[in-house]
């Protein structure tokens, strides 16, 4: 690796970009690119009830093949300050690692592919092209991020025919996992109603809780799949059960619960109403009461199959730390739930171990391998080293 990616991290972490404000950081990354020879653009969307998010688009070359790096420089809070080694915003190095709000999630990864990918530009022998798509928006609702600018690029032309993201893919050491798809993610929200009263007289009312109950043991019970040859069985997770009653002499009118189901390719967002729904009914049909069901698909199931491109990525980890990476689809939902809509998409990037957690941190050594790893994807994609 020509170039150290360290200083542009440490750069870039000095930056308080919690989401949605980039504070400065996309202004590092775009003059770091602009001399490399990106042509950037600066693109700014807003939702009604949401803030601005601003985002940036780099992109050198006109020619196919065309690789994209997807990544985000927001980052999540840092938590309460005093329980930092040293404050999360100043990329102070110990014992070998950088520490900072975001050296994991995701800076580093910014950080690697930028100076990688500067340095394949300076090399020359460039036969395709190469761009950065960097949000600020994919530690918050991704409302005005990374969605928003894929629709920009189909618009003026720059849907790559590949996508790299940069999430912290790494286990227990750099390379042993890439992501090769993701779980779908659908939220319900189930309520039923019954008719509140005195519980003295429980028979001139009628309890919504057993009935809400008697739901939750049967689809919590519910097997979904036994999962298949890239995904883990189907998930299901109650996070909330609420009746708004502070009264303990009071039959509820209403009980209401909330989960989460993480499901695989056997599965879609219809499949999955059509079990929920069915089995409230049969509650109903039991115990009578009615329910309501409210339903967010927040992300379907995909997979990237392997292929050339999976195996230019896992080709640059082993020469670079020799070991050959598990193709995993486990975790939960990052922005490739908007690339794959456009393209294959893969993510691959440092250990995860440190992400949103106090003192979150990157061995400097990883970073820079991290680097090197991403200048062999490069090069056997869109180039080639010199001589």
């Amino acid at each position: 690796m020509d170039t150290d990616p360290l200083p542009l991290l440490a750069d870039l972490i000095r930056c308080p970009s919690v989401t949605p404000s980039e504070a400065g950081a996309l202004d590092v990354l775009e003059r770091y690119l602009s001399a490399a020879g990106f042509q950037c653009q600066r693109l700014v969307f807003s939702e009604k009830g949401t803030p601005d998010v601003d985002n940036l688009f780099a992109r050198f070359g006109k020619g196919r093949p065309h690789l994209c790096f997807a990544g985000h420089i927001d980052v999540v809070p840092p938590g309460r300050l005093e329980d930092w080694s040293a404050p999360p915003f100043t990329a102070y190095q110990a014992d070998g690692f950088l520490y900072g709000r975001g050296a994991a999630d995701m800076k580093g990864s910014v950080a690697a592919f930028a100076t990688a990918a500067a340095d394949a530009v300076r090399a020359g022998t460039f036969t395709g092209s190469l761009s950065l798509l960097i949000t600020g928006d994919e530690e918050g609702p991704a409302l005005n991020g990374t969605a928003k600018v894929l629709a920009w690029m189909k618009e003026k032309g720059h849907i790559p025919d590949h996508c790299l993201v940069g999430e912290p893919t790494s286990t227990d050491r750099l390379g042993d996992t890439i992501k090769i798809g993701r779980r779908g993610s659908m939220s319900f929200d189930v309520s039923v109603s019954g008719v509140q009263g005195h519980v003295a007289y429980p028979h001139k009312a009628d309890n919504p809780i057993p009935k809400l109950a008697r739901l939750i043991d049967r689809l919590a019970a519910y097997k979904f799949d036994d999962g298949n040859d890239r995904f883990d069985p189907t998930t299901l997770a109650f996070t909330t059960v609420d009746v708004g009653n502070p009264a303990g002499n009071v039959i509820p009118g209403h009980a209401n619960a909330r989960f989460n189901i993480r499901y695989n390719t056997e599965h879609t967002r219809e499949t999955l109403t059509t079990i929920v729904r069915d089995t409230c009914a049969g509650v109903e049909e039991e115990l009578g009461g009615v329910f309501t069901i409210d339903a967010v698909n927040r992300a379907d199931a995909f997979v990237t199959e392997p292929g050339a491109f999976v195996g230019v990525v896992l080709d640059a980890i082993e020469a670079e730390t020799g070991v050959l990476a598990k193709l995993s689809t486990s975790g939960g939902t990052s922005d490739a739930r908007f690339i794959k809509n456009y393209c294959p998409v893969l993510e691959f990037g440092p250990i995860n171990a440190t992400i949103h957690h106090v003192n979150e941190r990157i061995a400097v050594a990883d970073l820079r391998n991290l680097a090197d790893i991403y200048r062999g994807i490069i090069e056997a994609y869109v180039g080639r080293a010199p001589g």
